[in-house]
Protein backbone atom coordinates (compact mmCIF):
# COMPACT_ATOMS: atom_id res chain seq x y z
CA UNK A 1 0.00 0.00 0.00
CA UNK A 2 2.96 2.33 1.18
CA UNK A 3 4.81 1.87 -2.31
CA UNK A 4 1.61 2.66 -4.35
CA UNK A 5 1.06 6.01 -2.70
CA UNK A 6 4.77 6.74 -3.34
CA UNK A 7 4.68 5.85 -6.66
CA UNK A 8 1.41 7.58 -6.95
CA UNK A 9 2.91 10.69 -5.75
CA UNK A 10 6.04 10.52 -7.71
CA UNK A 11 4.58 9.70 -11.30
CA UNK A 12 1.96 12.95 -10.39
CA UNK A 13 4.94 15.07 -9.30
CA UNK A 14 6.55 14.41 -12.49
CA UNK A 15 3.93 14.91 -14.43
CA UNK A 16 3.42 18.13 -13.27
CA UNK A 17 6.58 19.19 -13.98
CA UNK A 18 6.76 18.24 -17.56
CA UNK A 19 3.38 19.92 -18.22
CA UNK A 20 4.29 23.28 -16.53
CA UNK A 21 6.18 25.32 -19.42
CA UNK A 22 8.50 28.40 -18.20
CA UNK A 23 7.35 31.95 -19.36
CA UNK A 24 10.22 33.89 -20.54
CA UNK A 25 10.79 36.86 -18.20
CA UNK A 26 8.99 39.75 -18.83
CA UNK A 27 10.09 42.94 -20.15
CA UNK A 28 11.21 45.65 -17.70
CA UNK A 29 8.42 46.50 -16.47
CA UNK A 30 9.74 45.81 -13.06
CA UNK A 31 11.77 48.32 -11.86
CA UNK A 32 15.00 47.06 -9.61
CA UNK A 33 16.06 48.66 -6.59
CA UNK A 34 19.83 49.07 -6.60
CA UNK A 35 21.74 48.67 -3.04
CA UNK A 36 23.95 51.41 -4.45
CA UNK A 37 21.39 54.42 -4.02
CA UNK A 38 20.34 53.53 -0.59
CA UNK A 39 22.84 55.57 1.03
CA UNK A 40 22.01 58.64 -0.90
CA UNK A 41 18.25 58.30 0.49
CA UNK A 42 16.76 59.97 3.82
CA UNK A 43 15.38 58.10 6.17
CA UNK A 44 11.81 58.28 6.05
CA UNK A 45 10.54 60.27 8.97
CA UNK A 46 9.24 58.61 12.95
CA UNK A 47 5.65 58.82 13.05
CA UNK A 48 5.56 60.66 16.68
CA UNK A 49 2.69 59.11 17.68
CA UNK A 50 3.96 55.65 18.00
CA UNK A 51 5.51 57.11 21.29
CA UNK A 52 1.90 56.66 22.78
CA UNK A 53 1.57 52.70 22.22
CA UNK A 54 5.62 51.73 22.63
CA UNK A 55 7.15 51.22 25.82
CA UNK A 56 10.47 49.69 26.46
CA UNK A 57 10.19 45.42 26.53
CA UNK A 58 12.24 45.31 29.38
CA UNK A 59 11.16 48.23 31.81
CA UNK A 60 7.72 48.16 30.70
CA UNK A 61 8.45 52.25 30.68
CA UNK A 62 7.59 55.14 28.10
CA UNK A 63 10.37 56.08 25.94
CA UNK A 64 11.56 59.39 24.56
CA UNK A 65 12.27 60.13 21.26
CA UNK A 66 15.65 62.22 20.35
CA UNK A 67 15.68 62.97 16.85
CA UNK A 68 18.92 64.04 16.70
CA UNK A 69 20.45 60.33 17.10
CA UNK A 70 17.15 58.94 15.60
CA UNK A 71 16.50 56.56 18.67
CA UNK A 72 14.00 55.94 21.23
CA UNK A 73 15.81 56.32 24.78
CA UNK A 74 14.83 54.81 27.92
CA UNK A 75 16.20 57.08 30.42
CA UNK A 76 15.54 54.91 33.58
CA UNK A 77 18.09 52.16 32.36
CA UNK A 78 20.34 53.98 30.10
CA UNK A 79 19.70 52.13 26.78
CA UNK A 80 18.43 53.54 22.97
CA UNK A 81 16.79 51.59 20.65
CA UNK A 82 17.85 51.98 17.08
CA UNK A 83 15.21 53.25 14.30
CA UNK A 84 15.92 51.61 10.89
CA UNK A 85 13.74 53.23 7.98
CA UNK A 86 11.28 54.62 9.74
CA UNK A 87 10.52 51.14 11.96
CA UNK A 88 11.84 51.09 15.47
CA UNK A 89 14.10 47.88 16.54
CA UNK A 90 12.85 46.79 19.74
CA UNK A 91 15.28 43.93 20.30
CA UNK A 92 16.82 44.59 23.58
CA UNK A 93 20.02 42.61 22.34
CA UNK A 94 20.44 45.73 19.69
CA UNK A 95 20.11 48.39 21.46
CA UNK A 96 23.11 51.15 22.81
CA UNK A 97 24.26 51.71 26.19
CA UNK A 98 24.10 55.29 26.79
CA UNK A 99 26.86 56.50 28.95
CA UNK A 100 26.46 58.23 31.83
CA UNK A 101 27.40 61.54 33.00
CA UNK A 102 31.55 61.30 35.07
CA UNK A 103 29.91 63.60 37.53
CA UNK A 104 26.98 61.23 38.67
CA UNK A 105 29.01 58.41 39.51
CA UNK A 106 28.20 56.50 42.51
CA UNK A 107 32.23 56.63 43.47
CA UNK A 108 32.52 57.07 47.72
CA UNK A 109 33.76 60.30 48.44
CA UNK A 110 37.18 60.30 50.59
CA UNK A 111 36.72 62.29 53.95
Amino acid sequence: MFRGVVGRLLTQTVGVHRSVKCAPPAASSVSVRSFVDVKDEAQPPFDAALLDFLVCPLSKKPLRYEAKTNELINEELGIAYPILDGIPNMIPQEARLLHKDANTSTKPTED
